[in-house]
């Protein structure tokens, strides 16, 4: 029997090692690789997929639409590179950014209506999609480069089901600026939101979407803040275990938790140590620690997983969602209790949502 945890959402008891993953790249992967879409989902190919979400116990997460600068198949070459410190990419032409977004976002639906996945736009088709055999989709944008200062194209993308925007990769944008892959610094490396980003987030907080701050300058993540939004990190770290510019400090962190946010641990092995920005080598030790510190200074409630999958090396031990119960396995080991694995895996991402994405669609 499977062990159970406390209600979450429609009241329903759920197996304590369900996980609700933060973030994943599968529609990128798809879009730049695949010329059957909906075929390859059904394979065991990538870190994320049919079967090996079903192996590993993956209920669902956010799937992201990314804009690359150039459109072929995915590989983390870059990330075996002895250095790492480089300039930011230029800013992405809009068009070409919205065909990318586009395109991921058709692949989404055609995944949906092979009964691969549902799409998520209200708490209540989440609670039920989790525990369905289709995996839960929320929709997230990763980088807003689709979209221009009078905002339609954010409009559009909701009216496709996105539901979780973030205003910057590793690029600028006309809305901020984002951190560089740098080791050793913070994510204190440039400017804050510009006055079209703030409108960026307003609209975003009008129409419910999720402000994701992962990527995004510690300057530009204080002005989502002061913007009034829950600050959420889909897909980042603890700065005091790795000190890089995609991982959090614990001012962000304590924040998250104050604000009643979420921060999901990035599997990526090159944010996981020190070591691993050389080596791209980490394990699930490593992923532990972050997880202690992220719960000491945000709070159990504000943590959860963003694994990174198909956007990232991953630590040893985790090939593909296929191997999500072997870090159960080593939370358990650590002396996590069934309560506390259940708020990592899925309650909290959960409960936040149900928040988040409310009744309506």
């Amino acid at each position: 029997m499977p062990r159970k945890t406390r209600p979450v959402l429609r009241g329903q008891a759920i197996d304590v090692t369900l996980v609700f993953d933060g973030h994943n790249d599968a529609l990128g992967r798809l879009w730049c690789g695949s010329t059957d879409p909906v075929v390859d989902f059904a394979r065991p190919v990538g870190h994320i997929n049919v079967p090996q979400a079903r192996a590993g116990g993956l209920g669902g997460g956010f799937f992201a639409l990314f804009s690359p600068q150039q459109r072929k198949p995915f590989t983390f070459d870059a990330f075996a590179e002895d250095e790492l410190d480089v300039p930011l990419p230029a800013a992405l032409e809009q068009g070409t950014a919205l065909v990318a977004a586009i395109g991921q976002a058709g692949i989404a639906h055609q995944l949906q209506a092979a009964g691969h996945l549902r799409i998520c736009t209200d708490a209540e088709t989440l609670a039920r999609s989790f525990l369905d055999k289709p995996l839960a989709c929320v929709l997230h944008l990763e980088g807003a480069d689709c979209i221009g200062p009078d905002l339609l194209a954010l409009d559009t993308l909701y009216a496709l089901g996105l539901r979780s925007l973030g205003l910057v990769w590793s690029r600028p944008t006309v809305f901020g600026h984002g951190v560089p892959f740098r080791h050793g610094s913070d994510g204190d490396t440039g400017p804050g939101l510009t006055a079209d980003g703030k409108r960026l987030v307003a609209r975003c907080l009008e129409l419910g979407l999720t402000v994701d701050t992962s990527h995004l300058t510690m300057k530009g993540f204080w002005d989502v803040g002061e913007a009034g939004a829950p600050l959420v990190a889909t897909h980042s770290n603890a700065c005091a275990i790795a000190n890089n510019a995609r991982n959090l400090t614990d001012a962000q962190l304590r924040a998250i938790g104050e604000t009643g946010g979420m921060v999901g641990l990035n599997f990526a092995s090159m944010f996981l140590n020190h070591d691993g920005w050389t080596t791209a080598q980490a394990n699930l030790d490593d992923c532990l620690r972050h997880l202690d510190h992220m719960m000491k200074v945000a709070g159990e409630d504000h943590v959860g997983i963003g694994s990174d999958f198909d956007g990232a090396p991953l630590p040893q031990g985790i090939a593909s969602a296929a191997d999500l119960p072997k870090l159960i396995g080593a939370m358990e080991r650590h002396g996590y209790g069934a309560a506390l694995i259940a708020k990592l895996a899925h309650e909290n991402w959960l409960d936040f949502l149900s928040r988040q994405l409310g009744s309506g669609g």
